[in-house]
């Protein structure tokens, strides 16, 4: 009966954020605001040159334009905050803020993983099936792989913060983070937190690993069909269609192994920098990974820039 009578005496949290160091705070302030405005920029500026030239009306491009608009939300919802609290001396969040920041930032993280997939997928009927390609990545289908993406993943994110809003905490308010994340706060409850490993470790393991598995077997596919192919040019071809690709699927699911991989009584601050390259620095890169090695987006944006200028 005591645990039932148990409720939270906390109604905010302390996000420390990447330093406690007061000279620190303006430069990266300065940092994280540039950072900010160019993943916006650059990631609508994609979004503008895609929809705006007939050319790319392709699967390919409809997914990267869908990544592109993701990642201005999913660094909406932490950016913000951050520049806030780096000019602020009180660095607190309130307790509906942290369960909203959770939800939101949990559904793009994983809306943007499945849509790497699908990326992936859409690069190996490409290549390995190019003549059943038209059929087999219609439109229609590329709008179910997105309703797809994002039910699943907001339905994954819903789960989450339920179970953490049935946590306790009555120790202390102060995360050792720069947003509201799934280890801090379990490390933070003073109720078990039993339930929420087991979920995390089935169910939340089964909706990380999936897109990752789909990625590995789509380009292990794609290797070996390269191989096959007896012109230098062509494999060569091939391959820089995926280069971009898998840049971003390195840095993104690399630096999500490190944090999400391990046990949780082993969370330090280097889980808060790899944190940064998923959720700030993959986002910036975005633009220029996809936009700097691809001729097609660079014709569209020079037709873009023309219209601009006439």
């Amino acid at each position: 009966m005591e645990r039932v009578n148990q409720t939270n005496s906390v109604t905010e949290f302390i996000l420390l954020g990447l330093s406690s160091r007061p000279e620190e705070q303006k430069p990266l302030f300065v940092v994280f605001l540039t950072m900010y405005l160019i993943t916006v920029v650059g990631n609508l500026l994609i979004i503008l040159v895609i929809h705006s030239d007939t050319r790319l009306q392709t699967p390919m491009y409809f997914f990267l334009s869908t990544l592109s608009f993701t990642d201005v939300c999913y660094t909406t919802t932490i950016i913000p905050k951050m520049l806030v609290n780096f000019l602020s001396k009180k660095k607190t969040i309130s307790y509906a803020e942290c369960m909203i920041q959770m939800y939101f930032f949990l559904a793009f993280a994983n809306t943007e993983s499945y849509l790497l997939a699908a990326m992936a997928i859409d690069h190996y009927v490409a290549i390995c099936d190019p003549f059943h390609y038209v059929t087999t990545m219609s439109h229609h289908r590329c709008v179910l792989l997105l309703a797809f993406s994002c039910s699943i993943s907001h339905l994954h994110s819903l789960l989450l913060v339920l179970l953490i809003n049935r946590l306790i905490f009555c120790d202390s308010n102060v995360i050792h983070h720069f947003l509201c994340d799934i280890n801090p706060l379990l490390k933070l409850s003073c109720s078990s937190t039993f339930v929420n490993e087991i979920v995390i470790n089935t169910e939340g393991l089964i909706t990380l690993v999936t897109p990752f598995i789909c990625v590995i077997i789509s380009y292990l596919r794609i290797l070996i069909a390269v191989l096959k192919i007896p012109s230098v040019a062509r494999k060569q071809k091939a391959f820089s269609t995926c280069g971009s690709h898998l840049t971003m699927v390195t840095l993104f699911y690399g630096s999500i192994i490190y944090v999400y991989f391990r046990p949780l009584s082993s969370y330090t601050v280097k889980d808060r920098v790899a944190t940064v390259i998923y959720t700030v620095l993959s986002s910036m890169l975005n633009p220029f990974i996809y936009s700097l090695r691809n001729k097609d987006m660079k014709r569209g944006l020079e037709k873009l820039m023309g219209k601009k200028k006439s």
